[in-house]
């Protein structure tokens, strides 16, 4: 097993851009860009890929319904001929409060949704016709003047990761993707992530040892180490209260299945989602107030 680096960043500006730079001198593995209620995640690594060489350009991630299957699959291609072949393509379904109320989505079949986009990518990508029947996508069209079309582009492989949290969504990274994006993780409870994705990478005759897996992690250097801590235990209440509904909060829910169910709970019960105000009114009251 090889230990890799990579960063994430939000390349908008000359400062970040110049982060990114540096890291690729000091032999950063990749830089991964995320994608929520500010920028796109594609823009800034189209501009990150003429500006470095060497270090791999990952999206962390896009949204899927954001964008048709195919739409995706011709952004991939041409990073991948921007970057010469230094791209990955991290995707994941997001939650109902960014899709159905930032993008007008509907959140519904999100691992069915997941496993029929890496399939179509996987068809565009290959340089086959577009042919797909499906019960989220069915291309083309039935009673409709679609055709099926082949990309211009020439076929070329994208390596796609799914940043999944559920045990579906965990075999379905397993059976498909190149690689695993984690949160919500402690070494300690590993298991709860590994073992769907081991079960279901073998029991689709897929070696798990080369699934590429990679974890979110925050390091920090201070002598402040209380005023770390708060600023840490913020970012978990932030993540509890707006990244998910009151019924639907994947963040909370792994959390849970790693043993901290009472301590979500209490985070709730004790009214420190408050601490949303301090970290940007991105959502509205009723997602601080959120209950799962």
């Amino acid at each position: 097993m090889t230990l890799r680096i990579g960063i994430a960043s939000t390349p908008y500006d000359a400062n970040t851009v110049e982060f990114v730079l540096q890291a690729e001198k000091l032999g950063v593995d990749s830089v991964w860009v995320p994608e929520f209620w500010a920028g796109d995640a594609l823009t800034p690594l189209a501009y990150l890929a003429a500006r470095t060489s060497t270090i791999r350009l990952a999206t962390g991630i896009v949204q899927l319904g954001a964008r048709t299957p195919a739409m995706l699959a011709m952004s991939a291609l041409s990073m991948q001929a921007l970057s010469g072949g230094r791209f990955l393509l991290g995707i994941g379904t997001s939650g109902p409060q960014v899709m159905e109320g930032w993008h007008g989505v509907r959140f519904d079949k999100p691992v069915r949704r997941t496993r029929e986009t890496i399939e179509i990518i996987r068809r565009v990508t290959a340089g086959e016709r577009l042919e797909y029947h499906g019960d989220v996508y069915d291309l083309p069209l039935p009673d409709s003047e679609g055709h099926s079309i082949r990309s211009l582009m020439p076929p070329t492989h994208v390596p796609i990761y799914v940043a999944s949290l559920g045990p579906a969504n965990l075999r379905l990274t397993g059976a498909l993707a190149d690689g695993w994006i984690g949160n919500s993780f402690f070494p300690e409870s590993a298991d709860v992530f590994f073992a769907p994705i081991r079960e279901a990478a073998a029991k689709a005759g897929r070696d798990a040892d080369a699934l590429d897996l990679t974890v979110a992690v925050g390091l920090e250097f201070t002598d402040d180490v209380e005023a770390a801590g708060r600023r840490h235990a913020d970012g978990y209440a932030f993540t509890f209260g707006a990244m998910g509904s009151a019924t639907t909060n994947f963040y909370s829910r792994a959390f849970e299945r790693q043993g901290y169910g009472d301590d979500v709970r209490e985070v709730h019960a004790s009214g420190s989602l408050a601490t949303r105000t301090r970290l940007g009114d991105a959502f509205p009251l009723r997602s601080a107030s959120a209950r799962t």
